[in-house]
């Protein structure tokens, strides 16, 4: 079942972003992952069939791999488990969907980058830095960094665009002790992960964490390490000095590009065969890292 959007009209809707659709249930929100596609802060008109459930399996995988280092809001994702007025609606939420606790946002994105890529590369090329960084000399596209960094970003609306911050920005945004904490703890999810999927042949080169508030504890939530948040290259094609192929989004990136597309709404209608191959790239990037097929 491909699902673009959801209505459930005896919930709140308290927030539709780019793919996922939030309800608040019973103090709880409930967390859909539709199967709608953002690029460019945009969300195209085409779904990916089966998005969803990759993104909600893959966030549940690494929730559990990684609970060590920081709580995250995760209640369940077992529809047995929810309130009754969400069990309703069964058919839709099965394998898409969390229940989670309620949290803050952080005004800041996380982003941990591994290696030079995307607008990091493009930044480079011309300052030599990323997000303020002061990087070394003569690094070449898509080149292992000698120790991954920590890029904050702003959080768009849909339809909006990020913009990659200074961590003296981060700071002003949640000040100091918060910002070197979020740092600190994205880094070493970052390693934790990365390790994990090299011996899957997966290069993570990059990705997205968001953090909030709950209850006054400093908790990870959305989702995490996913094709939609992450750069996945696979490492046994993974050459310095080029793009690289991918598991993720970039696929659609590059398609978008490649019309001369503004990157501004609306955003193009998407060919079968690059529906087909996105859906594709999003399975194999779980099966790879989670053994789920």
């Amino acid at each position: 079942m491909t699902v673009f959007e959801t209505d459930f009209e005896d919930l709140t809707l308290v927030h539709r972003g780019k793919v996922r659709d939030v309800y608040e249930v019973d103090g709880h929100f409930l967390i859909v992952a539709t199967d709608r596609l953002s690029a460019f802060d945009v969300v195209l008109p085409d779904p990916i069939p089966g998005k969803g459930s990759v993104l909600t399996s893959m966030s549940l995988f690494w929730f559990d791999m990684l609970g060590h280092i920081v709580p995250n809001h995760l209640v369940s994702a077992e529809v047995d488990d929810y309130p009754a007025k969400a069990k309703r609606y069964a058919d839709l939420l099965q394998g898409r969907s969390m229940l989670v606790k309620k949290a803050e946002p952080l005004p800041i994105e996380c982003i941990v980058r591994g290696y030079i890529t995307g607008s990091g590369w493009k930044e480079y090329q011309k300052k030599g830095s990323v997000c303020g960084i002061s990087l070394p000399h003569g690094l070449q596209e898509s080149q292992r960094l000698p120790d991954p960094i920590f890029t904050p970003s702003t959080k768009a609306e849909a339809g909006e665009h990020d913009e990659n911050i200074s961590f003296e920005v981060a700071v002003s945004k949640v000040g100091l002790d918060l910002a070197e904490r979020v740092k600190e703890i994205s880094l070493a999810l970052y390693d934790t992960a990365a390790s994990y999927a090299m011996e899957k042949g997966v290069i993570i080169a990059d990705t997205k964490f968001e953090f909030g508030m709950c209850d006054g504890v400093l908790t990870l939530i959305d989702e995490v390490l996913t094709p939609d948040s992450s750069r996945f290259w696979p490492a046994d094609k993974y050459q310095v000095g080029k793009g690289q192929p991918s598991f993720d989004k970039q696929f659609v990136r590059d398609y978008l590009e490649s019309v001369g597309w503004d990157k501004s709404p609306p955003a193009p209608r998407l060919p079968a065969d690059i529906i087909e191959k996105t859906a594709a790239r999003y399975q194999d990037a779980l099966e790879r890292l989670t053994g789920a097929s």
